[in-house]
C-alpha cells in the first residue's frame, strides 16, 4: 500500500448483513458495553462495530450485586441515550430477566416497546433451546436477536455462580445443540460466555452466525467486554477481562486534585473566572 492509499473504509452503519460478511472474510468483530451517551460516542468513534447495552448496568451503574433486579424501565433511557449517541455502531438492547422468559408474546411485547422507545437495531436473551421460540417470534417480526450462551447471568441462581460452562461431553454436545437451536430460530449472532477455548472454536466452526466471546478464547468471531473492565475502572476485573486503561485510578486522582484545589481556594482562579 502506497503512502497515499487509504484503508478500504467500512459501512458507514454496521447492519445486521455486515455481521454475517465479517465471519465469511474472517474479519472479527469488536463489541463493548455502553450504558450512555458520552462513552458510547467515544467507543463509536474509536471503530466498534457492536455496542450493548446490557443487563451489566445492573452491577456496573446501579449497584446491584447480579443482573436480576433489572427492568425493561431501567434499560430504556440507558438505550435510548446510547443509540442517540451512536453513529455507526450496530446497538443491541438485553432483554432483562422476566421480560421474555414466559414466551413468544410476552419476549415480542418487551422488544417492540423497546425498539420504539430507544432506536435499537437488535435485541438481546440468555438460553439456547429454550428460548428459541422467543428468537423465532422475534425474527418473524422483523426484529434482529443476538443469543447468549455458556454462562448466562440471569440463570447464576441455577448455574451456582459464575463458573465455567461446557466442561464434559454432555454439556459440549448441550451447548453445540443450543447453539444450532438459536441459529435455526433466526439469530443473528451469539454471545459465548465463559467456555472453554475449543468448546468455543467448535461451536463457532459449526454454526454460520458470528460467535462473540467473552472469557471464551481467541478462536471467536468476535469478542466483547464490559466497558468498565476493559477500561480499569474498579479495583478488580474478571481474569478473561485485559485492562487496557486504569481510568478509575486516574478519575479519582482528578477528583483529589479538584478537592484540594477547592479547599485551598486555588480554583477557581483567574483563567477560570468571569470579569466586567
Amino acid at each position: 500500500m502506497s503512502a497515499h492509499t487509504s484503508p478500504t473504509p467500512g459501512p458507514k452503519r454496521v447492519r445486521v448483513h455486515h455481521l454475517a460478511e465479517a465471519k465469511a472474510r474472517g474479519e472479527k468483530l469488536a463489541m463493548l458495553t455502553a450504558y450512555d451517551a458520552v462513552t458510547a460516542a467515544i467507543f463509536d468513534a474509536a471503530g466498534m462495530d457492536i455496542l450493548l447495552v446490557g443487563d451489566s448496568i445492573g452491577n456496573v451503574m446501579h449497584g446491584h450485586p447480579t443482573t436480576i433486579p433489572v427492568t425493561v424501565d431501567d434499560m430504556i433511557p440507558a438505550a435510548r441515550a446510547v443509540a442517540r449517541a451512536t453513529k455507526r455502531a450496530f446497538v443491541v438492547i438485553d432483554l432483562p430477566f422476566g421480560s421474555y422468559e414466559a414466551g413468544p408474546q410476552q419476549a415480542l411485547e418487551t422488544s417492540v416497546r423497546i425498539f420504539k422507545e430507544t432506536g435499537a437495531d437488535a435485541v438481546k436473551l440468555e438460553g439456547g433451546v429454550r428460548s428459541a421460540p422467543q428468537i423465532r417470534a422475534l425474527t418473524d417480526a422483523g426484529i434482529p436477536v443476538v443469543a447468549h450462551l455458556g454462562y448466562t447471568p440471569q440463570s447464576e441462581n441455577l448455574l451456582g455462580g459464575p463458573r465455567v460452562q461446557g466442561r464434559g461431553d454432555a454439556a459440549v454436545e448441550q451447548l453445540a445443540a443450543d447453539a444450532q437451536a438459536v441459529e435455526e430460530a433466526g439469530a443473528v449472532a451469539v454471545v459465548l460466555e465463559m467456555v472453554p477455548t475449543d468448546v468455543a472454536a467448535r461451536i463457532t466452526e459449526i454454526v454460520r452466525i458470528p460467535t462473540i466471546g467473552i472469557g471464551a478464547g481467541p478462536h471467536c468471531d468476535g469478542q466483547v467486554l464490559v466497558w468498565t473492565d476493559m477500561a480499569g475502572m474498579t479495583g478488580w476485573s474478571p481474569r478473561f477481562a485485559r485492562r487496557y486503561a486504569e481510568l478509575g485510578a486516574a478519575l479519582q486522582q482528578a477528583a483529589e486534585d479538584y478537592v484540594t484545589e477547592v479547599k485551598d481556594s486555588s480554583f477557581p482562579d483567574e483563567e477560570h473566572s468571569f470579569n466586567k
